[in-house]
């Protein structure tokens, strides 16, 4: 088994898009209906419209909110990170923080609600 990519299902899939090219750096492919990122070798991140997962498979959406994961991101110096992403509109809820299991840690938060935690390992 191999994990190659997620979907986030939201009500606004451009400011998704933009969010994610910024904080990722990466190009971007789609619509207002639908968007991937190609993140690293074979992972992708896609972003859905709830539109367009219904029109795929009606009533598959059903109950689902938005803002409801956390989404890992291991970045090479979490503090150059933290420097950029302050420059942008981009809503941090948590600080960079080293941890006693060997993270050092900054937390932002995506249009939607979603945490993303962006991290680098430390010893």
């Amino acid at each position: 088994m191999k994990l190659t990519g997620i979907c986030l299902i939201t009500d606004d899939v451009p400011s998704l898009m933009t969010f994610y090219k910024s904080i990722l750096q990466v190009e971007a492919i789609g619509d207002e209906v639908a968007a991937r990122l190609r993140v690293e070798g074979d992972f992708h991140l896609d972003i859905c419209s709830k539109q367009g997962m219904e029109n795929l498979a009606p009533g598959s959406t059903d109950g689902i909110g938005h803002g409801g994961c956390t989404i890992e991101i291991e970045v090479e110096n979490v503090d150059e990170e933290y420097s950029r992403l302050k420059e942008l509109d981009v809503t941090l809820i948590k600080m960079p923080e080293t941890y006693p299991w060997g993270r050092r840690s900054l937390w932002i938060q995506d249009p939607d609600g979603n945490i993303v935690n962006l991290y680098t390992i430390v010893s």
